[in-house]
């Protein structure tokens, strides 16, 4: 059986320095990662998928890949919403942030709930993972209906003035996403993009506004904006 132990020593041999810079340029923090793409990771993960005992040995490593990396072979049936509160309130980068929400957190029946707790948060990547977990779920949640997510814009539109980086562009994520996943839901978005685009604050305008350009590109105006 493999151990975290032998996974890290894995992801020590794929890492690299200059893997750790292009890393840190993007805003992720390296102290405690190997530099290894999430494209190794989903490779060295195939033969652990739904490794549940594996994951949470991973993720008590506290290096930045190997906590990806439980995300990613974690088994989501058995993930806890104590689990999933636990992981959030460690997330100290954007990209662990959103791997655990498209890899896993959206995939539990914990999902919905903890989007719109989460999204109220004061701390900075709590508070994102609200909005990256909405985003994910408007994509992989085939069978949630659209009041789950027409739930969700008072939330984006209470988000929209944050100014935190990592917040106002996770805000913006799940506008567009909830925008992209039907008619109804695309018309429901673009009215509240146009009401944030018209806010005199000015992240709230900049949500909006990239929204708005985004919902107006020929393929998404095509598929759902003569609905």
């Amino acid at each position: 059986m493999t151990s975290a132990a032998d996974i890290l020593a894995q992801l020590e041999a794929l890492g690299s320095a200059a893997n750790r810079a292009g890393m840190a340029r993007f805003g992720i923090h390296t102290e405690r990662a190997y530099g290894v793409s999430v494209t190794a990771l989903r490779q060295l993960a195939r033969p652990h998928r739904n490794d549940h005992a594996l994951a949470l040995a991973l993720w008590q490593t506290g290096m930045h890949e190997a906590r990806i990396l439980a995300s990613i072979v974690d088994d989501p049936a058995r993930v806890t919403a104590r689990q999933m509160d636990a992981w959030v309130k460690e997330f100290d980068s954007w990209d662990l942030c959103d791997q655990c929400c498209i890899n896993l957190f959206c995939r539990t029946p914990f999902a919905h709930d903890k989007a719109q707790a989460w999204s109220r948060s004061a701390r900075e990547f709590t508070r994102r993972a609200g909005f990256a977990l909405m985003a994910a779920l408007a994509v992989h949640d085939k069978d949630a209906a659209d009041a789950a997510f027409l739930a969700y814009l008072p939330l984006i539109a209470e988000a929209a003035s944050d100014e935190r980086n990592f917040v106002k562009k996770a805000v913006n994520w799940a506008l567009r996403q909830i925008g992209k996943r039907n008619a109804r839901l695309y018309k429901a978005a673009n009215a509240m993009a146009a009401k944030l685009a018209a806010r005199d604050n000015q992240t709230a305008r900049w949500v909006g506004k990239d929204a708005l350009r985004e919902f107006a590109l020929p393929e998404w105006h095509a598929k759902f904006g003569k609905a």
